[in-house]
């Protein structure tokens, strides 16, 4: 294998890969990255965990084809210290790879295995229809209900985000028991049919996906469902999913039909006092009061070893007076996730689920979260 590429685009694609590169594995070879130098004058780059794949392509001047993998991490690490420009990498006859720094003294050299031994990369299956998705869309589903999902990987169905398309909305749903995260959006002149389970993972990589395709000015992205993998592409670059086969909880029986009380509240003042308080309340449990008598919220908090907290902020409430508990930190993910002036706090009783959501969202955008009480 010889062949000449920009550090740029190497180092580009090669951070994508890295980041899925299972460094932990009994399989050695997973914490590779695959290098192949193509016929077509492209030099291919994946990794995988067996579980998330990542593929891509740049081009270059390739003299002579040929594959290798070697340490996904060692190759970032030295590639970021090339300086800019080309780099030309060679394949020895033993299977260390030289890496050059065209014009200029530097090179390293690093040991790796033949690219027969790494892993096939997923691909989409034959007749499997690409549906095609803004890429702000994209990022906005992912921004707005990550960080409901549970992280304990023991509970799969929780440990997910369900992603489905219907026609010309999409939506995608998150829970970890104690709170549920929804939004839905219209995506007109568009039309699609898929429902997946994704992840936590792979929405992570999704989300980094997201954010550098819109860094790049790629306005859409390409999603297949092919058999028990989904496919998200963008130019030059793919990632591919292994889904969860369990049955998502049914997040509808969750969310309260209505409410008894309607609070709208500024935004930004209730998170800086939420924050505040926080401050103070119990370590364990993040336990704070939302208290609400007459155009006052307040919030106050108290633990053995930090002492008490408390703040008020107006807001428009016209029913009886009320004290519910809430993890401060569930409401707060919601607030930093809100991107509108004022918010709607739906609640009914001190053991009821309440509702969160924007107070005027754009047409077409329906975002609500759903947070269980907690005895306080």
């Amino acid at each position: 294998m010889h062949a000449v590429v920009s550090k740029r685009d190497l180092l580009r694609v090669l951070a994508r890969c890295q980041g899925v590169a299972d460094k932990k594995s009994t399989m050695p070879v997973l914490g590779n990255v695959l290098v192949e130098a193509r016929k077509s004058g492209e030099l291919g780059l994946a990794a995988t965990d067996l579980y998330l794949a990542v593929s891509g392509s740049i081009p270059g001047q390739v003299d002579r084809v040929g594959s290798v993998a070697v340490g996904a991490r060692d190759f970032f690490e030295r590639v970021k210290m090339m300086p800019e420009g080309n780099i030309t990498l060679t394949m020895q006859g033993d299977g260390a790879v030289t890496m050059r720094a065209q014009g200029q003294p530097r090179r390293y050299t690093l040991k790796g295995l033949p690219g027969s031994e790494f892993p096939v990369v997923p691909q989409p299956g034959e007749g499997a229809q690409p549906m095609s998705l803004a890429t702000q869309t994209f990022a906005d589903l992912i921004a707005k209900t990550q960080f409901s999902i549970a992280t304990d990987d023991t509970r799969p169905h929780l440990n997910s985000a369900l992603f489905q398309w219907e026609g010309d909305r999409v939506r995608m749903v998150t829970t970890d028991g104690h709170r549920l995260s929804k939004l839905e959006i219209v995506v007109p002149q568009r039309d699609g049919s898929a429902s997946m389970l994704i992840p936590l993972k792979g929405i992570q990589e999704l989300r980094r996906l997201c954010d550098e395709a819109a860094s790049e000015g790629v306005s859409s992205i390409s999603v297949v469902q092919s058999g028990n993998s989904a496919f998200f592409r963008v130019p030059n670059l793919q990632l591919s999913v292994k889904l969860v086969e369990v049955q998502f909880p049914p997040y509808a029986q969750v969310i309260p039909q209505s409410t008894q009380h309607k609070v709208v509240a500024p935004r930004a003042l209730l998170a800086d006092a939420l924050k505040a308080v926080s401050l103070a309340a119990s370590e364990r449990t993040g336990g704070i009061k939302l208290s609400l008598n007459g155009n006052v919220m307040t919030f106050a908090s108290e633990s053995p070893e930090s002492g008490e907290g408390f703040d008020e902020v107006p807001v428009e409430y016209g029913g009886a007076p009320l004290t519910v508990g809430f993890n401060s930190k569930y409401l707060l993910d919601v607030l930093n996730a809100i991107g509108q002036t004022d918010v709607v706090l739906g609640v009914s009783g001190e053991l009821d689920p309440a509702t969160l959501q924007p107070d005027s969202p754009p047409e077409g955008f329906d975002y609500l979260t759903v947070i269980m009480p907690m005895r306080i």
